[in-house]
């Protein structure tokens, strides 16, 4: 009769740690819960010029980085549609895309460096902004023949506003 009751304090214990990890496990981080709040406070409207908006931006998208530093994309063959077009984009001109801000603002929420970072992973074939992005940067280079730079200028007047 003893080993009875022993045996289902025994399990009753287990489960109640097994209880309190769950519960622990789900509760954010106070760090988590501020990047969780960031992530979901909407973009401030900005009524600066392209000028103003440009120079805010992180040097970062000011300096070409090496294309063999750069990790790999997702191939674009495992998308359709305009999610292709964006990925093929990505692999037709990467160091472009290294130099651009995604204005998805997954920097804020993923750690992405740049819009680059969003073809590594399939998130831009979940985003219409990545997409767009990467297809207008290519359009820019490939028909208008702009530097990274003018890119950059033209998406920063176009999405901040």
């Amino acid at each position: 009769m003893k080993k009875n009751w022993l045996l289902i304090a025994g399990i009753a214990l287990l489960l109640v740690a097994a209880v309190l990890m769950v519960t622990s496990a789900n509760k954010q981080s106070p760090s988590q819960t501020t990047q969780t709040a960031a992530t979901q406070t909407p973009a401030p409207h900005h009524e600066h010029s392209t000028t103003a908006a440009a120079q805010a931006m992180p040097a970062h998208f000011e300096v070409p980085p090496s294309k063999s530093l750069l990790g790999p994309t997702l191939d674009p063959n495992s998308f359709t549609g305009l999610a292709r077009d964006a990925y093929r984009a990505a692999r037709e001109i990467p160091v472009t895309l290294a130099q651009l801000p995604c204005y998805c603002h997954c920097d804020q929420g993923f750690g992405h460096k740049s819009l680059y970072s969003c073809f590594e992973s399939d998130h831009a074939s979940h985003c219409d902004v990545c997409v767009r992005e990467a297809l207008l940067a290519l359009k820019l280079e490939k028909e208008q023949k702009m530097t990274p730079a003018q890119i950059r200028d033209t998406i920063v007047a176009q999405y901040s506003q």
